[in-house]
């Protein structure tokens, strides 16, 4: 009874459904069942199909042990309404899954989710300019001229040209690196470096590379506080200061400063759920829509830990500021309230940790159109995200080196092309460093000891005659 591990790639939320499906019908237990003084057989009732399924689901590497029973009677109400299961009546679509002893048996046949099909995305190849093009709309055909008298001194200066004797000018165009280009280095490197590490051929079909906005990611990057918290720009996009004071309150109790008001029994659950209800009624989730995909891909990654954490760090680069913002203090609360020993319980029939998950796991990601499995991918993604926010929503230094380390050359390359003559005289080459510092002559070699003839030969005293 497992699941066969679904790595990333597209289609993943739709290769889980269709494994669990399979799994589901296979390795059911049926059995003989009476109800009503009438007998069935090859049928089960709903809490067995909820116990068993349930433990599935936990031992599965694609959902984990933090799937609850609750979203295990959601996933059989949607077998029963796409014709999974149905009811030992055969009926099915508009019924209502019960976790009791109501019989349900399988349908003949049951089909699976085919793949949806998109629209291939082109890809946008970036051209990094010439240096040798001219600029649109200043070819040398179109620049006008005016009319000039020839004269004899214009004559000879023509002709000079002509023979050879006076180099003819010509018109140089300058290319500058310039915002767009770089924004366009980052967007291309940082999608490369996603397509590495997910180890796809392509992102078309889990990205649309067109939603990108690559002014997203370099704030991300360098507008950040020195907790690493995005900042904004525009202020009317922060929370709102009520929710933020109430987040405070919950991350740093009992030590509640920011709040004046009186504290009663159950005000940390009055708390709680107004930062909750906030949440739960953002128009879009804070990893976006069109994120979907990218994000339920890298979940085939979380076996490899590191590898995981990686490509969670440049898809967070992605979203738009104010998403990464929300994030980064929302997973900061929940984080330090699952580490609090002193905070009471904030709901009676789940644990904080489970509660945490449960109730943020759809603000955070879920799709435009329903997907069968997106509350458990939800559930997943936010478990792994709760227990690596601090690694996960760091900027990833080996990318922002080599973007940077790239931008810097191509800014020295057009600082040659457009004055050889300075770059020359700043960065001299091999060849003109030798004109300009020519070799010194070779000093002598010292006079060695035992360069000497007889060096050890004791001085012999000479006679000496006296006139």
């Amino acid at each position: 009874m497992e699941h066969r591990i679904v790595g990333p790639g597209p289609y993943r939320a739709t290769k889980l459904w269709n494994e669990t499906v399979e799994l589901f019908r296979a390795r059911m237990p049926l059995r003989k069942h009476r109800c009503r003084f009438k007998s069935y057989e090859h049928c089960f009732t709903g809490a067995e199909a909820v116990d068993w399924l349930h433990e599935l689901l936990r031992c599965s590497q694609n959902f984990g042990p933090e799937v609850t029973r609750k979203q295990t009677v959601q996933l059989l109400k949607k077998f029963l309404k796409n014709h999974v299961i149905e009811d030992i009546k055969g009926k099915w679509g508009q019924e209502d899954f019960e976790d009791n002893r109501h019989l349900y048996r399988f349908p003949p046949s049951s089909p699976l989710k085919p793949y949806p099909k998109r629209p291939p995305y082109q890809k946008d190849v970036i051209k990094f300019p010439e240096w040798n093009d001219p600029l649109p709309g200043t070819s040398q055909e179109n620049i006008p001229v005016r009319p000039v008298v020839m004269n004899s001194e214009m004559w000879y200066k023509r002709h000079s040209i002509a023979i050879g004797e006076v180099p003819a000018c010509r018109l140089i165009h300058r290319r500058q690196l310039t915002e767009a280009n770089v924004e366009e280095i980052w967007k291309s490197m940082t999608l490369s470096y996603l397509q590495k590490v997910l180890g796809l051929d392509s992102l078309e079909e889990v990205l649309d590379i067109k939603l990108v906005n690559s002014k997203f990611i370099i704030h991300n990057v360098y507008s950040v506080s020195k907790q690493g918290v995005v900042i904004l720009d525009d202020k009317s996009k922060e929370l709102p200061h009520w929710v933020l004071s109430a987040m405070k309150c919950l991350a740093n109790w009992p030590n509640c400063s920011d709040l004046k008001q009186p504290m009663y029994l159950g005000f940390e659950k009055d708390v709680f759920k107004t930062i909750a209800d906030y949440y739960g009624n953002l128009k879009e989730p804070l990893l976006t829509f069109h994120l979907f995909d990218a994000f339920v891909s890298v979940l085939g990654l979380l076996q490899k830990e590191k590898m995981a954490i990686e490509a969670f760090q440049i898809c967070c680069l992605l979203l738009p500021p104010e998403n990464r913002r929300k994030l980064q203090l929302l997973m900061r609360m929940m984080a330090r309230i699952c580490l609090n020993k002193e905070m009471p319980p904030l709901c009676d029939g789940f644990g904080t940790r489970t509660l945490m998950v449960q109730t943020f796991s759809r603000c955070i990601l879920c799709s435009k159109d329903e997907v069968d499995l997106d509350d458990l991918l939800a559930a997943r993604l936010v478990t792994f995200l709760m227990d690596n926010y601090q690694d996960i929503l760091k900027v990833p230094l080996a990318l922002q080196t080599s973007i940077e380390e790239r931008v810097a050359h191509l800014r020295r390359v057009q600082f040659q092309k457009s004055y050889p003559e300075v770059y020359q005289e700043r960065f001299p080459t091999p060849e003109s460093e030798a004109l300009l510092f020519p070799e010194k002559s070779k000093a002598k070699p010292q006079l060695l000891m035992w360069a000497l003839k007889n060096p050890f030969q004791p001085f012999q005293r000479t006679r000496s005659f006296r006139m």
